[in-house]
């Protein structure tokens, strides 16, 4: 039997509240076992494209990465933000390892081509890029690899990649490696049926009843890739995906998504 790795991905909503990443650090730091870490960017990125007179594109919730913005996320990405993450799990008592892709060729992705949008530089995943090898690596020496939303391409550009894809696409490159368990983890306890009721989270959530609250409405809008990018991490070999409040990962309130 392989042995269990856990996943977690946790966003600028966490990130940017100073208290609230604090308690989410303590939290990981009393889940047992082997975790890998993913983070997204919070708003000081977007904070400083706009003092410097870069108004920040976004299509779709996506934003468009041009030259300028790309350098500006990789030192909040890759560096300011990553290490603030990587020092507070020191503080913990973990002894975490901050990664963007091109460190060790952790994650080679592929620039998104032109169509109706040029989102310029953002890197599109497979699990052929994820280097399993280096983490199980990682992993095995006690260490907790905490990746950023950056990747690299293998000729020297460096990438802006989705952080939920990150997430996704390295629980399906380990899963034949280890029983796998991938935790999106943001502001809310779990899918919620109505989202002006924070009590009315889906313990259970499986992809024909994801399918009917997305065709009727009830689950919409930032939720929608978050969910697709979880169901097809299940699809894949994924054992488990749980939606969980980053502040309460050791509770039992949670949305756990299941194959069927």
């Amino acid at each position: 039997m392989n042995d269990a790795l856990k996943i977690f991905k946790i966003g600028g909503g966490i990130i940017d509240e100073p208290a609230q990443l604090r308690v989410f650090l303590r939290e990981l730091s009393r889940v047992p076992g082997p975790k890998v870490l993913v983070h997204g960017g919070g708003k000081g990125a977007s904070d400083m494209l706009r003092a410097l007179g870069i108004a920040p594109q976004l299509v779709d919730g996506r934003r468009i990465t041009d030259a300028a913005t790309l350098d500006i996320v990789t030192m909040f990405y890759a560096g300011k933000t990553n290490k603030q993450i990587v020092a507070g799990l020191q503080r913990e008592g973990v002894n975490a390892l901050g990664l963007s892709g091109a460190d060790g060729n952790l994650i080679r992705a592929q620039k998104r081509p032109v169509t109706e949008v040029d989102y310029g530089f953002v890197g599109d995943l497979t699990e052929a890029g994820i280097n399993t090898g280096l983490l199980r690596q990682l992993l095995g020496a006690g260490l907790l690899p905490v990746c950023c939303a950056i990747t690299h391409d293998g000729q020297g550009q460096l990438l802006n990649t989705n952080a939920d894809t990150i997430a996704s696409t390295l629980a399906r490159a380990l899963a034949p490696h280890y029983r796998v368990a991938l935790h999106y983890c943001f502001e809310k306890d779990g899918v919620l049926l109505d989202v002006n009721d924070p009590a009315s989270v889906l313990p259970r959530l499986t992809p024909g009843q994801y399918q009917e609250l997305k065709a009727s409405g009830a689950i919409a809008a930032g939720m929608l890739p978050k969910l697709d990018n979880a169901f097809a991490a299940l699809a894949a070999g994924v054992e488990q995906v749980v939606i969980e409040n980053a502040l309460n990962i050791n509770e039992t309130t949670k949305t756990v998504l299941c194959p069927s």
